[in-house]
């Protein structure tokens, strides 16, 4: 396989992935891929290694302009990448075999841009640090302490597990909040539906009776005809509003951590909010201490990785306390965010000298806290949207046929 050592020479232009076949020094036929601005540059890399290019084509993946790439595609690539290195596949092919085999092609070139690196004399961790939308300080932090150590197999199928485990308690926190938030949507534009189009008919109908309409008719006809004047503002102020309150929410860090501060304080979403934070925090810890990363310093990683602003400060200042000789059950104490299950646990492990140990086990316990408390909110939920639906359907419903009843009583 060969390289593109040009590319720096050519980084202001778009590149694609090259499949070449070429002769060597020594006659035998060989063949790879590189990523490369064009196919002089394929040429003139494989000049310089001494290979005389046969045949050089743009890829059929080249072309793809691929998806996203998504957490669920580095978490495999990371699993895959352990397996392979635990198999005792060296790791450029382990990256050829990873990044051929993977489906996206946005991510094959990620691949193949790291394995590039690499194979022009960076490290692992350099490669992956020059990718940090994909590799947080955590992820690198990692992988060069087991590049460091000589266990870089074992470390990344810690990161593996770890990042799987993350992932699964995203995805639960997601599947929580999803439910109700389309089922509201779903309500908004049946109601809009009615108000539009149904609530019109009835008011033509009743028109033509002449007599007085109850009161909540009128209500309803009066929210309807508010609906098809200005139906456009209605649906734009919704819209925008969402897709707006998003927007600052990505982008406004005072917004995020407002956000945090409200998550954690809702009356149910809270505790399922704040138990999968302690999840994510004990469990990152836990994986950083056990790859031997001093405490202070991985402390720096868990701080990014916790997913809260409430639980950021809290380790910041534990990082701080402990930096200046203090212990860290009694710096997670003082910053009164961590339950005292947790505390017990980490002063158990540090007198005994298993920290990593005792903090997967209560990682492993709020896991399964998430779990329950997911499941609990499903089934609460539930019943709760539908007292709403009914009661907002079944009162637009109720009120427009009450003319009808009692018209049906006078006959």
């Amino acid at each position: 396989m060969a390289t593109s050592t040009p590319a720096a020479a050519s980084r202001d232009f778009k590149d694609f992935n090259y499949a070449w076949i070429g002769i060597d020094k020594s006659g035998k036929t060989v063949r790879g891929e590189m990523r490369a601005g064009g196919e002089a540059v394929v040429n003139a890399t494989l000049r310089q290694r001494g290979i005389r290019a046969t045949k050089v084509s743009k890829t059929k993946e080249a072309s793809k302009r691929g998806s996203s790439i998504s957490e669920k595609d580095i978490t495999l690539f990371t699993r895959m990448l352990a397996t392979m290195l635990k198999a005792g596949v060296p790791l450029l092919q382990a990256f050829d075999i990873v990044g051929k085999g993977h489906r996206n092609a946005s991510m094959q070139r990620l691949l193949m841009d790291i394995r590039t690196e690499i194979e022009t004399g960076s490290t692992l961790k350099d490669a992956f640090e020059k990718h940090p939308l994909y590799f947080d300080a955590l992820f690198c932090n990692l992988v060069g302490a087991g590049e460091q150590a000589g266990i870089l197999d074992t470390l990344l199928d810690r990161l593996a597990s770890y990042k799987e485990k993350i992932v699964a308690i995203k995805g639960k926190i997601k599947s929580a909040l999803i439910y109700p938030v389309a089922i509201v949507g779903v309500a908004f534009i049946i109601t809009a539906v009615i108000m539009i189009f149904v609530v019109p008919a009835f008011k033509q109908v009743y028109a033509s009776f002449g007599a007085d309409l109850p009161g909540p008719t009128l209500v309803v006809m009066a929210i309807s005809d508010f609906f098809v004047t200005y139906w456009y503002l209605i649906f734009g102020i919704a819209i925008g509003g969402v897709w707006g309150f998003l927007y600052v929410w990505k982008r406004s860090v005072t917004m995020q951590n407002v956000m945090d501060r409200i998550m954690l304080r809702l009356p149910v979403m809270g505790d399922v909010v704040r138990k999968a934070t302690i999840a994510r925090w004990t469990r990152t810890l836990a994986t950083m201490f056990a790859a031997g990363v001093p405490l202070v310093e991985a402390l720096g990683s868990v701080a990014g990785a916790a997913g809260n602003h409430v639980y950021f400060e809290a380790t910041k200042k534990i990082q701080a306390e402990i930096a200046t000789g203090s212990s860290l059950v009694v710096s997670m104490s003082n910053t009164e965010v961590f339950p005292n299950m947790v505390l017990q646990m980490v002063m158990i492990g540090e007198e005994a000298g298993t920290l990593d140990s005792m903090l997967s086990k209560a990682a492993d316990y709020f896991d399964a806290e998430v779990d329950d408390a997911v499941a609990g909110l499903s089934s609460l939920m539930e019943p709760m949207i539908m007292v709403v639906l009914g009661t907002l359907i079944g009162g637009l419903v109720i009120a427009m046929y009450l003319p009808i009843f009692k018209l049906g009583s006078v006959v």
